[in-house]
């Protein structure tokens, strides 16, 4: 049964047909959740690497702080009087108020 659609297919020309709606589906997928993502990493990257002392920001974890040292790969924060804390810089994330801020920024 399955044969013969598959040979019904093929002998109508099915077979066109089949392979442009498999890339159109590619081409969606890519350009709805790939690209975005891709563009997104880079922005926090971004973000990251723009970070210096004095900042004030919000870990993964929901910890408020100040950046008191900044390392290759890590951060020190302050997060009360004489308490400090070192975090991996991957732990860091822009917040929302941080990205509308920026966006207003970027529209003046």
């Amino acid at each position: 049964m399955i044969t013969n659609s598959i040979l019904l297919q093929q002998a109508a020309g099915g077979g066109w047909e089949s392979l442009i709606m498999i890339v159109a589906l590619i081409a969606i997928f890519y350009f709805f959740m790939i690209r975005p993502q891709s563009k997104k990493q880079k922005e926090i990257k971004k973000f990251r690497e723009g970070l210096s002392k004095g900042d004030k920001i919000i870990t993964a974890g929901g910890i408020y702080g100040t950046i008191k040292e900044v390392r290759e790969t890590s951060f020190l924060i302050e997060i009360a009087d004489n308490v400090k804390i070192r975090i991996d810089k991957n732990s860091v994330y822009p917040s929302a108020e941080d990205a509308a801020q920026s966006s207003l920024q970027d529209k003046a």
